[in-house]
């Protein structure tokens, strides 16, 4: 599981990404390990693109291990 290109930007150390509201063109904040992160301007709900392959991936769960797997998926 090592060479997955998709769990690059999940394991580790957190990256912060900044993405622009489609609803009020604000900054919002995205942390790797975080699945959405909430504008401060307007409460527009954006999700973490970098972590859409643990949705359809047989192996996410290996991958990532339990508890970012269940966090993604609405387990916890």
């Amino acid at each position: 599981m090592n060479g997955c290109p998709g769990a690059a930007g999940i394991k580790g150390a957190p990256t912060l990404k900044i993405k622009t509201c489609p609803e009020c063109g604000g900054e919002i904040e995205i942390f790797s390990v975080d699945t959405q992160a909430a504008c401060p301007n307007c409460g527009f709900i954006a999700y973490n693109d970098a972590m859409s392959c643990i949705s359809w991936c047989k192996y996410a769960r290996e991958c990532v291990g339990d508890v970012m797997y269940e966090r993604f998926m609405g387990i916890l």
